[in-house]
């Protein structure tokens, strides 16, 4: 099963888009597709607890009761992974960095030496930028270096504005393909 973790208020725009190419391009391809919405889930942001160094960091679980133990849950069960942003002044959306500031406090493995959930799941990466399509290589660089903190291997980097939309938007459902098929 892929997990496609989305972070948009709009519910018609472009980040939408490239979340439904991926559910298409991986049921298409036979295999199953899960989408998480985090900005419908209600995803809280870090409140730096403990001198900026909380439960998370032993515990491996946030005190903030949300969405997020459900998170870690669903990635640690999926085959795979999308991560799918509007573009924000260049970076990703709010809702998308309190999940990645959250989830990486959790579970890093550098902090805590054990395999997190994401530990070796194939993410995909893909930045929506629907004003100018400034900003996405920007944004793509911190869900990468999110990767690297949680153990998630990136593979795909897709940044998609209004004028590559339709070109990218059929590579995000090859990629969904490719990550059902292997």
């Amino acid at each position: 099963m892929i997990l496609i973790i989305t972070a948009s208020p709009n519910r018609d725009g472009l980040t939408a888009a490239c979340a439904e190419a991926a559910m298409s391009g991986a049921r298409a391809a036979g295999g199953e597709a899960r989408m998480a919405d985090l900005y419908a889930e209600g995803v809280r942001s870090c409140q730096t607890c403990g001198n900026g160094w909380g439960i998370c960091r032993k515990e491996r679980h946030c005190f903030i009761d949300d969405c997020l133990p459900s998170l870690i849950r669903r990635v640690s069960e999926c085959g795979g992974l999308f991560l799918v942003t509007p573009v924000y002044w260049g970076q990703p959306s709010e809702p998308m960095q309190h999940f990645m500031s959250r989830f990486r406090r959790c579970q890093n493995t550098a902090l805590s030496g054990e395999p997190g959930a994401a530990r070796d799941k194939q993410t995909d990466l893909i930045a929506a930028a629907g004003g100018s399509g400034n900003g996405t290589v920007s944004c793509l660089a911190e869900m990468e270096a999110w990767c690297r903190h949680v153990g998630a291997v990136p593979k795909e980097r897709i940044g998609v504005n209004r004028f590559n939309r339709a070109e990218m938007l059929g590579m995000i459902e090859k990629a969904a393909a490719r990550m059902v098929t292997g």
